[in-house]
Order: structure tokens, then C-alpha cells, then sequence
């Protein structure tokens, strides 16, 4: 997928035993964002990464802010939402296997 620097994608894998499901968006502008997702397709941020955004924004609420908007990949859904419309009758591809 890092080979096509120039479209914009986006693919989930739901979760398997032993492998939780992902998500991984792209855009040309964003680049790769790979996110953990829940049974509902909520991005799943870890406590690592919340501390990290607390450490980094050392009590400044805007970078504490802007570190949890790029955890959460708000940037790459804002920029992917326009191509998320789904219609009645629009073409679908599940791959049940890959690989």
C-alpha cells in the first residue's frame, strides 16, 4: 500500500482471535494513518499514546489537543469523508482472504 503515494484509500481488517481489527487510511496530502478499531469501528487509543500527548503538551491544552486529533487520524477522516458515500447499488469488494 505505501507504493501508491497518489490515491486516496482506505481498508479495515476486522478483528481476528488473537489479532484486533485495524484500519489504515491514506491520502496523497496525509499520508498513512493505522489505527486499532472497535467492534463499532471506533479508533482505539492506547494509554501510551494518551500519556505521550499529555507529555508532549506539558499542560498546554491545545497541543494535548492537537497530539490526541492525530491519534484519533481526525485529519485523514476529514479528507476521506467526501469518498465515504455509500448508495444503493455501489460496487463493493469484500476480500475475505489476502495474502
Amino acid at each position: 500500500m505505501r507504493g501508491w503515494m497518489h490515491l486516496r484509500y482506505e481498508v479495515t481488517e476486522e478483528a481476528s482471535p488473537g489479532s484486533d481489527a485495524l484500519r489504515w487510511s491514506h491520502t496523497p496530502s496525509l499520508g498513512i494513518f493505522q489505527g486499532v478499531t472497535d467492534v463499532h469501528g471506533n479508533i482505539m487509543v492506547s494509554e501510551d499514546r494518551i500519556r505521550y500527548a499529555y507529555e508532549k503538551g506539558q499542560g498546554n491544552p491545545a497541543v494535548v489537543y492537537h497530539e490526541l486529533s492525530i491519534a484519533l487520524g481526525e485529519a485523514w477522516d476529514e479528507e476521506l469523508e467526501p469518498f465515504r458515500a455509500a448508495a444503493e447499488g455501489a460496487p463493493v469488494r469484500w476480500m475475505h482472504h489476502v495474502g
